[in-house]
C-alpha cells in the first residue's frame, strides 16, 4: 500500500485546487473545505495560509 499524498487536485479545482487537494485528502467533500477556508480568510490568515499551500503543495501527477 503506498502512502497518502497530498497534492493539489485538478479535477475540484477552482483557483489553484487546494481545497479539492486536502479535500481528497481527507476523503470529504471540498465544499466543506471551501466553507472553512472562507472563514479563515475572514481573519486574513486564511489567505496567506492559501497563497503559501499553493506554492508548496505540487500538483497531483496521477490526474
Amino acid at each position: 500500500m503506498e502512502p497518502k499524498r497530498l497534492y493539489r487536485s485538478n479535477k475540484n479545482k477552482m483557483i489553484c485546487g487546494v481545497c479539492g487537494g486536502i479535500a481528497e485528502y481527507l476523503n470529504v467533500d471540498p465544499t466543506i473545505i471551501r466553507l472553512l477556508w472562507v472563514i479563515l480568510g475572514a481573519f486574513f490568515l486564511g489567505l496567506v495560509v492559501y497563497l503559501v499551500a499553493a506554492v508548496i503543495m505540487p500538483v497531483n501527477p496521477q490526474e
